[in-house]
């Protein structure tokens, strides 16, 4: 089926280009804007917010309403995500939602995977497929950086079982894991929320501390793996890992060999916004051969950034065919494609 799919999309068609945007939008129930997003530009994936979340009842027809929809436009299933960590990023909160206090405070695996079944088993009820977590960074011990509250701890090992735990149990409930900030961003200390963070160590030096994790979560088929927005100076001087060929292509794809679906942090983050213009940002996207593009809040960008996928698209047909592969590969495995239009 899932070559079926592909054979009727044109390298410039919409339902190619639109597959490669996972979205952000405004309300609680289907609407006008989501209306469009599915319908017209063919987004392949949405991101759920706290905004976007009252109770367990409308959360699961917001999501019905959406799933239907793009059926209707005879497209695959979306991919439904939300940031569900535990701790500070958790936007699905009590009382209607379990709430755990975050990743630091789980002492072995057994805690990793109590952790995970039951955040699998509200997001599945609720008709949420992937969850960006779990984070895979490591952090110094006593380091009061801007991971030191999310991260699993400060020895790679430790990281890597735990994380590994997660992303089996969750992905076992039929949920998508999504390792992340590759290549890691444990030690950094400014919030690429806010600001582009350069991070001054060498690939040598990042290879015992940071990478284990990501190359364990590879090892156990991670559905997805996410860039940082942190700009590795000594790895890719130019480019943030997000928008990076040498990282996302070289290092993650032909050295780690990691074959799965790959996806930029959020692009309307003060990393990316302050100092790349949409359209520049997706050149870099669609050449570091990245899959899903994240613009996670309403506005123009996302509108751009599907004109100039098109146009890249255009220019390098064979690349988007295999990135929409990936992504057409992951929903067959986790959701249930609709036939061809």
């Amino acid at each position: 089926r899932e070559e079926r799919v592909l054979s009727t999309l044109d390298p410039a068609a919409e339902h190619l280009i639109g597959q490669r945007l996972m979205v952000g939008f405004q309300g609680r129930e289907f609407n006008e804007d989501l209306r469009e997003l599915i319908g017209r530009l063919y987004i392949g994936g949405l991101i759920l917010f706290s905004q976007n979340i009252a109770e367990p009842d409308q959360l699961q027809r917001l999501c019905r309403d959406c799933q239907d929809f793009a059926a209707r436009c005879g497209q695959p299933p979306l991919v439904i995500a939300v940031d569900q960590e535990g701790g500070p990023v958790a936007r699905m909160k009590a009382p209607h939602f379990t709430e755990f206090p975050g990743n630091p405070t789980m002492r072995d695996e057994d805690d990793a995977r109590a952790f995970a079944q039951t955040t699998a088993r509200e997001l599945a009820a609720a008709g949420i497929n992937m969850d960006m977590a779990p984070v895979m960074d490591v952090a110094p011990e006593d380091h009061s950086g801007i991971m030191a509250d999310r991260v699993f701890g400060c020895r790679p090992d430790h990281v890597a079982r735990m994380g590994t735990a997660l992303i089996e149990t969750l992905q076992a409930g039929g949920v998508m894991a999504v390792a992340k900030h590759f290549p890691g961003i444990g030690r950094t200390i400014l919030d690429s929320h806010l600001y582009l963070t350069t991070f001054r160590e060498d690939l040598d030096a990042m290879a015992p501390i940071d990478l284990p994790p990501f190359l364990a979560a590879i090892e156990h088929r991670v559905a997805g793996i996410m860039l940082s927005h942190i700009l590795y100076e000594k790895i890719d001087p130019q480019w943030p890992a997000s928008l990076s060929p040498v990282i996302a292509r070289d290092l993650l794809r032909r050295q780690m060999g990691y074959q799965g679906v790959t996806m930029t942090d959020d692009l309307d983050m003060g990393a990316i916004v302050h100092h790349f213009d949409i359209r520049t940002v997706i050149r870099q996207v669609v050449a570091a051969e990245i899959d899903f593009a994240l613009i996670c809040h309403k506005g123009p960008r996302i509108r751009e950034g599907w004109d100039e996928m098109v146009a890249q698209i255009r220019q390098s047909p064979e690349l988007a065919r295999q990135s929409v592969r990936r992504i057409l590969k992951l929903k067959q495995s986790y959701l249930t494609l609709s036939p061809a239009p």
